[in-house]
């Protein structure tokens, strides 16, 4: 019987090992996983490189996992939001590593990544500092950069509604990277607000289906 229902957050990011990859959902507070980014900073992993959208407001959730010292790097979109100073502060001081990407590129390396797409063409950021370095291309009289996919080991996630097989149906724009993030991922961990019963979800409204996601949570 496939039952991926775990007792609680904490069983949920214990194989997660230091130095790993993991994205972590959310559009600001939207869609974040709080449950299992406190559950992460109590286990204790170690030079974490974080894929997100932004880095964290306040002192709670991403911002708290970077105040416990437990990143090296962090890939985001809006590393400078209202009450980001965590980040910041780490970032002036030399002890955190950022790759800034733009938001509709991050979107689409995660989607690549879990679609098996090489790489692709985009012109989002020719002609800026983000595309020193890289590859690209003239293309039907248009100029662009050369992407590569986001591979993570680890997706941590939010959806509103799952299933014991791991089905997910999200709430509204909660959703956000959640889907894109749970395909580029090898192991994907989702908190939801409810359990359902199998057969109950509707199929045309599972947005994420179980095969993406090795546990969940109840949160």
């Amino acid at each position: 019987m496939i039952d991926k229902l775990l007792g609680s957050a904490a069983d949920a990011v214990a194989c997660i090992e230091d130095g790993a990859t993991i994205a972590i959902g959310g559009f600001g507070g939207a869609g974040q996983p709080e449950v299992l980014i406190d559950a992460l900073i109590e286990h204790g992993a170690r030079e974490l490189t974080l894929v997100s959208n932004n880095a964290g407001n306040g002192d709670v959730g991403i911002a708290a996992l970077l105040k416990a010292g437990r990143v090296r790097k962090i890939l985001c979109s809006f590393p400078r939001m209202s009450h980001s100073y965590v980040f910041e502060e780490l970032y002036r001081a030399g002890k955190i590593e950022l790759e800034l990407v733009p938001q509709g590129n991050l979107a689409e390396r995660l989607r690549a990544a879990g679609t098996g797409i090489g790489a692709f063409y985009t012109p989002t950021g020719y002609g800026t500092l983000l595309a020193e370095g890289k590859e690209t291309r003239e293309i039907n009289g248009r100029q662009y950069v050369l992407e590569y996919p986001i591979h993570v080991d680890y997706a941590v996630i939010k959806a509103e509604v799952g299933d014991r097989w791991g089905n997910l149906v999200y709430r509204k724009t909660a959703r956000n990277f959640g889907p894109v993030m749970a395909m580029a991922a090898r192991h994907t961990i989702a908190s939801v607000g409810r359990v359902c019963e199998l057969g109950e979800l509707d199929p045309e409204a599972v947005v994420t289906p179980g095969i993406f996601v090795k546990s969940l949570v109840c949160r």
